[in-house]
């Protein structure tokens, strides 16, 4: 692979904006968008999936393939991808850096520890959190509820004993976790820990454009309620410099590249499951600045990070996506269509064409937007002939524009197809400023949109329920944000990956169900308001057999 320094040097960045780490990676400095402010903007191509399996359908794949292909048509593309979470790396999925020859590299330093971004997020909750406890323990100055704190610890690993734990108020064991008749008198609380992709914080990292903004954010993070059930903010504790030091470094973008030695940016990645599920506005933005073509991705299937990316990433990056990139794969198709996950390798066109409706409901989705899709068909060794023609046939039967791509098999050269494709929904190679006829779902900054109705015409129109339920702490949770102003932030569902529905064991493209909302939090720093669908957990637990585990190292 290609010294770092000689890709930062290609790519025309000057060296006083590098921090090489090592030779294989790099962070440029933020300080770098003002270099930058006076180019045109590239073409933005957005890379999401139908429902996917519990092992993934390959959107990373097919967008560094794409992007390989991309380059072998000699354009002048760059990549975005969101950093790998320890959780599905030692979880089920594994690493998150692609497949085969379709990969990003250092693929192991990118999957674990990489340039430190998690760990210093880590470290800065965790900071945060005994902030709060500390200020307890010295007094209680501003009257903190222990019952009421809302900042969760965080871990970036797979731990289910951590979703409830019992934080010991003096460092002794055997204390009651009732609240005693003082209760001015620091007490043992219930506390929990979400995985650190989860964490409000990460959002922040996300979508904070500049130090200010990353700083007036995090001021306003509800740490906590009092016993008068007023909020109390993180600015309250006067400790923002030192959160800004531990976070500084972990703001600026990371440089990699592909096996085929192309330029890659990688950061933050919070879950679409939970949060928004994409790379960070600052990398995006970069990227556009610096090619003619910016592929990048979110997460699962699009009623998830499509969705976010489309209806928050965009507007509060203030950039839209020239065309979206559906990936599709015979075996989940064949999932939805009623085998099971084992049997999946083995031959079966009825059953794929029966799970076509899935992938029908998630082009209906991006086709809401009023961008340009089209089907990347990602080829796992396993698809025969008569799979992959048979689906491809259904598409174009159905007004789909649609490509296989094989660069998981074959590098840049199988996305090539694709990547032609692409180009043409792009006006290329006139590459005319073609006028944007991109639409989000609903505007935010404005309340004229109740928090009711941005969740009901998500569901309705993304995900296909007939009705939302809301249990009575949602309903009161929505009353409260409502009377403290915030009605008219962005919302950002958390519902499970593996189903249009909150329940992961419907598949296929249901009708005539309903959403069941069970609590809506208020992420004031963020600026969403995020309601928990179903049963999802914010701190997952590893499977029988994990990742972890010899035989898969």
């Amino acid at each position: 692979m290609k010294n770092i320094l000689e890709l930062t040097d290609e790519l025309g960045i000057d060296r006083q904006y590098i921090q090489p780490y090592g030779w294989d990676k790099a962070k440029i400095d933020l300080k770098y968008k003002e270099k930058l402010k006076d180019n045109k903007d590239g073409k933005l191509v957005l890379v999401t999936a139908i429902t996917p399996t519990k092992a993934g359908e390959g959107k990373t794949t097919t967008t560094i393939g794409l992007h390989d292909g991309l380059r072998k048509l000699n354009v002048n593309s760059l990549a975005c991808l969101r950093e790998p979470s320890l959780g599905p790396v030692w979880g089920i999925k594994g690493g998150a850096v692609g497949a085969l020859k379709s990969t990003i590299i250092p693929s192991d330093d990118i999957n674990l520890h990489f340039t430190g971004d998690f760990h210093a997020l880590t470290s800065t909750i965790n900071l945060m959190s005994a902030i709060i406890e500390n200020h307890i323990w010295q007094g209680n100055e501003l009257r903190i509820d222990p019952r009421r704190i809302e900042w969760k610890r965080a871990l970036d690993v797979n731990d289910r004993s951590l979703r409830r734990v019992i934080v010991n108020a003096d460092g002794t064991t055997g204390q009651s976790v009732e609240i005693k008749k003082s209760p001015e008198a620091y007490q043992d609380h219930e506390q929990e820990f979400v995985i650190t992709v989860a964490s409000e914080l990460m959002t922040i990292l996300t979508i904070s454009q500049t130090e200010e903004e990353f700083m007036e954010r995090v001021n306003n993070i509800i740490a906590a309620y009092d016993y008068d059930g007023n909020p109390v903010r993180f600015g309250q504790f006067n400790c923002s410099k030192a959160i800004l030091k531990m976070m500084r470094n972990a703001m600026n973008p990371n440089l990699v590249q592909t096996l085929e030695e192309n330029p890659v940016l990688v950061h933050c990645g919070p879950f679409a499951n939970i949060s928004i599920g994409v790379n960070s506005i600052n990398a995006t933005k970069m990227a556009l600045k610096m090619a003619d073509v910016v592929v990048t991705e979110a997460g699962f299937g699009s009623d998830l990070g499509a969705e976010k990316f489309l209806d928050i990433g965009c507007q509060l990056g203030g950039y839209s996506p020239d065309a979206v990139v559906l990936v599709a794969t015979v075996r989940a198709l064949k999932l939805h269509g009623g085998v099971a996950f084992e049997d999946l390798e083995k031959e079966n066109v009825d059953a794929m064409l029966a799970g076509t409706c899935n992938l029908k409901k998630h082009f209906e989705n991006m086709s809401l937007y009023g961008v340009p899709v089209v089907v990347a068909i990602n080829r796992f060794p396993s698809d025969t002939d008569a799979e992959l023609e048979a689906l491809y046939l259904w598409c174009r039967d159905n007004n789909m524009d649609v490509m296989v791509n094989t660069a998981a098999l074959e590098g840049g050269m199988g996305a090539v197809p694709l990547a032609k494709l692409v180009l043409s929904k792009l006006d290329w190679p006139a590459f005319r400023p073609a006028e944007k006829t991109f639409k989000p779902l609903y505007p935010i900054g404005k309340d004229t949109w109740s928090i009711d109705d941005k969740i009901g015409h998500i569901c309705k129109q993304i995900y296909g329920a007939d009705k939302i339920e809301y249990s009575p702490e949602a309903l009161e949770q929505m009353k409260k944000i409502t009377e403290m102003g915030y009605a008219g932030l962005p919302v950002c569902i958390s519902k499970t990956p593996n189903s249009l529905t909150d329940d992961p064991k419907v598949l296929g493209a249901p009708t005539g169900f309903t959403i069941h909302i069970r609590e809506v939090r208020l992420y004031a720093g963020a600026g969403l308001i995020v309601p928990l669908s179903g049963k999802l957990l914010l701190m997952p637990g590893l499977p029988k057999e994990p990742r972890c585990l010899d035989k898969f190292n």
